[in-house]
């Protein structure tokens, strides 16, 4: 545990740049990032992870977005739909994320580098970039993907205005079992009325 905890720490400093970095280019994911920490780590405690998969689960949840570093600023910022080929593109984030990560030769990095590359994975095995289904995709990665699809309609985005907690509930409802874990999703559901970050 204590060679964990002392990744974490590692990890943050070898990161900061990429953050502050990050940060500069679009401040939105840098505070959508740390919202996305506080809700899967209250969806991992309904969960009974363990100390250890919470430590991980805050990595992957910290760093979940880091690949977006390598999307370029016209497809990043783009205050509209993107086109196919700009899509593709952002679609990489997860899979250059993870490679930022495995980067870092730490205790525990592997797991977290997983979780990275497979948050965008859907339950049904329609998601990306492996198409992996049901159990098959990392818990962690389960978790985030809950906590990221809530807070990205919650919040004022370049190329949406946010939407009611009401709305964004029938939204991740109709996924559940779909896009997302349904378990992890009644979990979530049990928690986010007492949020501060309830929409």
């Amino acid at each position: 545990m204590q060679d964990l905890l002392d990744s974490y720490d590692i990890l943050v400093k070898y990161t900061k740049a990429l953050a502050v970095a990050l940060e500069e280019r679009d401040l939105n994911t840098r505070l959508h990032s740390d919202r996305v920490v506080a809700i899967s780590q209250a969806i991992g405690k309904r969960c009974g992870l363990t100390s250890i998969e919470l430590a991980l689960l805050e990595l992957g949840a910290s760093f979940h977005d880091i690949g977006k570093i390598g999307v370029p600023d016209h497809i990043l910022l783009k205050p509209a739909k993107l086109e196919q080929d700009e899509w593709q593109r952002m679609k990489a984030h997860s899979e250059i994320g993870e490679r930022i990560l495995r980067a870092i030769d730490l205790p525990g990095i592997d797991q977290v580098a997983s979780a990275i590359r497979h948050h965008h994975e859907h339950f049904n095995g329609c998601g990306y970039p492996d198409g992996l289904m049901g159990e098959a995709i990392p818990l962690i990665s389960r978790i985030i993907a809950v906590a990221d699809s809530y807070d990205a309609m919650a919040v004022t985005r370049s190329y949406h205005r946010p939407r009611s907690h009401n709305q964004i509930m029938d939204i991740l409802n109709s996924e559940a079992g779909a896009k997302l874990d349904p378990d992890i999703f009644k979990y979530f559901s049990a928690l986010i009325d007492t949020s501060p970050f309830k929409a």
